[in-house]
């Protein structure tokens, strides 16, 4: 089996010959490339050939491959949009007839954009932003998708990250968070009606998704307490996650949410959730819920990657690393991917790239059962 035939073989509930790793690596070997401190072993090799060398599975087209995203986000005519940019910063004035909205962002030192100042600060911009979002869409390119899908080959299933729900978009991309819990607790109704502007912004792309080759689709959420409380889960995010992913499974697509951070309030929601796969759940020492409290609640939901990204770096012990790789796989097999929550630490030295080769020999050491590979 390739890894592309064993990823979709674990969604699907059959049998695969060994334990599939697919780590995510990416930002750690473009930070590396750049400072040119990656190991010996892999310099001047391109990514898929490092995953190759590593003996591991790509899961994302377009996430720090270079590689152009399928989907593209579009204003109408009407929206003037004035940019600005430097080379470490750039700021987008979007003019609405409720006033400008301003966004921000900064370059780090490690090469990633960062918001700095969000285009809403608070309840007072709530209509401009409405109307800004009334007026876009996005549109899902086929052919970019077919030729990032192509790129990953056997590698994997080629997969990318829908649009945030509309809560998580305006908490984590369109508003401080604190200005947006203030105005979800201010005016809740005017709040809503920016979250419907938002979720009515996908409609188009969503019946392009189900109308397409794609497989597998992750929602890149980054759900954790810090942004929400069960509350506020059931409000705005389970209804809306049910619709969505509806859409998906009626056309063959399986889905999976990214979950980091703390979780433990939300543990009794994971089993029901409408994804077939939960990503990235961090356990500790990293997260704040034990592997086992992770597997009482996930149901039969397949577990995308499950080692704390710490246990990567050279102050935890190897053996920290090599117990936990045992406990996931006697745990969570066949419903399981394994892989890094949520990504191999930019940090990291030549001991977290030995870690990950021991991981992927491990991997191909043992079956899904706990049994030697037929």
């Amino acid at each position: 089996m390739t890894f592309r035939e064993m990823t979709l073989a674990v969604f699907e509930g059959r049998r695969v010959p060994h334990v599939l790793f697919q780590p995510r690596i990416e930002p750690w070997l473009e930070l590396h490339e750049r400072q040119g401190t990656l190991p010996q072993e892999v310099r001047g090799l391109s990514v898929r050939d490092v995953f190759d060398r590593i003996g591991a599975s790509m899961r994302y087209i377009d996430y720090y491959t270079g590689r152009p995203s399928p989907l593209e986000e579009r204003f109408d005519d009407e929206v003037t949009i004035v940019e600005q940019s430097t080379q470490r910063s750039r700021t987008r004035r979007f003019e609405t007839p409720h006033g400008d909205l301003t966004q921000t962002e900064q370059l780090t030192v490690d090469g990633t954009w960062r918001t700095t100042e969000f285009a809403a600060k608070s309840v007072d911009d709530l209509a401009a932003l409405r109307w800004l979002l009334e007026r876009r869409a996005f549109r899902f390119d086929p052919e970019t998708f077919a030729a990032g899908d192509a790129w990953i080959g056997p590698r994997g299933v080629g997969q990318f990250f829908v649009p945030k729900s509309p809560y998580l978009a305006l908490a984590q991309q369109w508003m401080p968070f604190d200005g947006f819990i203030y105005a979800l607790a201010d005016a809740p109704d005017r709040v809503e009606e920016v979250m419907r502007a938002i979720d009515a912004s996908y409609d188009s792309l969503y019946e392009q998704l189900t109308d397409s080759e794609v497989r597998v689709l992750n929602f890149g959420e980054n759900i954790a307490e810090a942004y929400l409380s069960p509350r506020y889960l059931e409000q705005y995010l389970l209804p809306w996650y049910t619709k969505r992913c509806g859409n998906l499974r009626e056309a063959g697509i399986f889905t999976h949410v990214h979950i980091d951070g703390y979780f433990r309030s939300l543990l009794p929601y994971l089993a029901d959730l409408p994804f077939d796969g939960l990503e990235a759940l961090t356990p500790r020492p990293q997260g704040d819920v034990s592997l086992e409290e992770i597997g009482e609640n996930i149901g039969d939901k397949v577990l995308l990657d499950g080692i704390p990204a710490v246990f990567f770096l050279s102050h935890h012990p190897r053996e920290q690393l090599e117990q936990c790789v045992e406990e996931l796989i006697r745990r969570f097999s066949p419903r399981l991917i394994l892989g890094i929550s949520d990504e191999l630490p930019q940090g990291g030295d030549e001991e977290s790239y030995q870690r990950l080769r021991w991981v992927a020999d491990r991997c191909r050491e043992i079956s899904p059962a706990g049994d030697p590979p037929q």
